[in-house]
């Protein structure tokens, strides 16, 4: 983020100003270059304030729930805070789902949003809610401001609590009369800190140099990187990749770690966990030290989790306390900062490397041959029809070498995005991993266009995904933002009716779409381009004709309605009990069921 700039001592006579213009001044200082907002009766006093400023741009969106995820895809972009504008009641309660999202994906994200006036809390006025109270749950931390000379310190603190430690979101509620009242700014150089929150940058050597120590006499080792390697900042993923350089250690890592090592590394392993690549699961199996990286565990990673990497030892890096052994068990704890950690631990692995006995795991490696050999992401060929997968594989050898940005929908296509786009840096893959936000990546690809005006930015969506926030179109167009849409359109809920076969008995309640729209008329009617192709031999013309086009695009790629998302490991199940392509067979999916019967889910 930009380091707060200096403004007028809080004496200065110039510092008094309404609590509206104090927003604005305070968004100012912390560097804030755009806010993605949707005004109401109760933030009508900071619209007004807008209007009359140009430092700030503010992106009108159609939806409450798109200018959190656009704010999201900006900061994951950019590594800087998100800002969105609501108004009160429905405009607050429509931010609960971004929330909630960048909580669990750990996004830095500021949401103002407008109240009623003071006097008028607590009596069911219009478009009350109590703001407070329904988003703690879904916040790092919340403030409702009664006092116009408390507003700029709490902002200045909101946006010291979203980005550091574990980034994540934060609500400022303003009443209406606190935004018409006047009082004192103050700047961010003279504002008092909450001296209740300061989380732990860098831990002490002890556990960094057992943790070395240990992975000095592994046999069998494996690196699982996460999001928080990303959130670290680039020289976190510099220095993971100089780890893994002097220690020749294979390395996966979770759908929000992807592109922290990159995709063409030697030592890459793939995506792991449930639709992760077989080497990497089998990996995570049979390793015997693991060192977790940024990454909590999460359910789609571990499987079953008495099953779990069961005769390893455990290094775990975090700079939350409260994801260490809140899911594992682990041996070796160390609670900081991942660029902080990797830092010494690069430095503690340089200085003992002579001492290493580098072909110790050459075994490891041969093992890890072998399963690569398996050809997990394998998938039949056709020539009538566009598999999915093939789609995606065109999409990124024609974007690879372009200064390339991607976001997802959830479902099915996000598990091919993660499978077959490799990526070499980080921040260039947005998806909502999570709370798993259906909605997500048009809006999240908004906010990263407008980041990065130059960059292409491709929306990789569901025919069902994209239809929760079509609506953004009209803000892409509105601002000439060039997204690409690219929509993997097989008629059907994909995810959820692959479940469906596989563990309820084919049964396909409600999850094929009937009254599908004309996507190329739908782009058209927003003043977009819309493209059509249901060819293999048309694809690579049709998607650089897209790549071109400088005006938001709604790709419509016909895709096999059927394709199933493999490898999978299904619910309940052990890393090493997946079920891979050429092995889906009805005996193997009844494998996936308990004797009882009872899908395990």
């Amino acid at each position: 983020m930009t380091n707060p700039q200096t403004t007028n001592a809080p004496t200065d006579p110039d510092n008094q100003m309404t609590g509206a213009a104090i927003v604005l001044q305070a968004l100012k200082d912390n560097g804030v270059e755009h806010i993605f907002g949707y005004p109401g009766g109760a933030v009508l006093p900071i619209y007004d304030e807008i209007f009359q400023q140009d430092d700030i741009q503010h992106i009108l969106v159609r939806h409450e729930q798109g200018a959190g995820h656009m704010a999201e895809g900006y900061a994951r972009s950019t590594g800087k805070v998100g800002v969105m504008l609501v108004t009160s009641g429905p405009g607050a309660t429509n931010a609960v789902t971004p929330l909630q999202d960048a909580l669990m994906d750990s996004i830095p994200l500021v949401c103002l949003s407008g109240q009623v006036p003071t006097s008028l809390i607590g009596s069911d006025a219009f478009q009350e809610c109590d703001t407070v109270g329904i988003t703690r749950p879904c916040t790092k931390h919340n403030w409702l401001v009664k006092d116009v000379n408390d507003l700029a310190r709490i902002i200045h603190e909101a946006f010291r609590v979203a980005s550091s430690g574990r980034p994540g979101p934060v609500v400022v509620d303003i009443p209406k009369d606190v935004q018409f009242a006047t009082g004192t700014y103050t700047p961010p150089s003279a504002s008092e800190t909450a001296k209740t929150y300061h989380p732990k940058a860098r831990n002490n050597g002890d556990a960094i140099a057992q943790a070395v120590e240990l992975m000095r006499h592994a046999k069998r080792p494996v690196i699982y990187s996460g999001g928080g390697v990303v959130n670290s900042g680039p020289e976190a993923s510099q220095l993971l990749r100089e780890l893994v350089e002097q220690s020749n250690f294979p390395i996966t890592s979770t759908l929000m770690g992807l592109g922290s090592y990159p995709a063409s590394g030697a030592n890459w392993l793939g995506m792991l966990g449930m639709h992760g690549t077989y080497e990497a699961n089998m990996a995570m199996h049979d390793c015997d030290v693991m060192v977790c990286i940024g990454a909590r565990f999460d359910d789609r990673i571990t499987g079953r989790l008495n099953a779990f990497s069961p005769n390893s030892k455990k290094i775990h890096i975090d700079i939350d306390p409260s994801s260490i052994n809140k899911t594992v068990h682990v041996d070796i704890p160390i609670i900081g900062d991942v660029g902080t950690v990797l830092e010494d631990m690069v430095r503690l692995w340089r200085a003992g490397s002579k001492s290493v006995d580098k072909t110790a795991i050459n075994p490891w490696w041969d093992s890890i041959r072998e399963w690569r050999a398996r050809k997990s992401l394998s998938y039949k060929s056709n020539n009538d029809v566009i598999m999915p997968q093939y789609a995606i594989q065109r999409l990124y050898e024609l974007t690879k070498h372009r200064d390339t940005y991607i976001t997802t929908e959830v479902g099915q296509h996000q598990m091919w995005a993660a499978q077959f786009y490799g990526f070499e840096q980080p921040n260039r893959w947005m998806t909502s991993g999570g709370l798993g936000t259906m909605g997500y990546g048009f809006p999240a690809a908004i906010g990263v266009q407008v980041a990065h005006p130059e960059s292409l930015v491709i929306d990789i969506a569901g025919d069902a995904s994209i239809q929760m926030c079509i609506q953004e179109m009209a803000c892409a167009v509105q601002y000439n933002l060039p997204v690409k849409i690219f929509i993997l359109n097989n008629q059907y809920m994909g995810m959820v009716r692959q479940w469906q076969q596989l563990l309820h008995g084919n049964r396909l309640s409600n999850s094929y779409t009937e009254a599908m729209p004309d996507f190329v008329k739908l782009a058209e009617a927003y003043g977009g381009m819309g493209i059509r192709c249901e060819k293999p031999g048309d694809l690579d013309e049709a998607i650089t004709r897209m790549i071109d086009t400088p005006v938001p695009v709604i790709f419509d790629c016909r895709v096999a309605n059927l394709t199933n998302c493999f490898p999978m490991i299904p619910s309940g199940k052990a890393h090493n009990e997946m079920l891979l392509p050429d092995e889906a067979t009805d005996d193997a999916v009844a494998n996936a069921i308990d004797a009882k019967g009872r899908q395990l889910v």
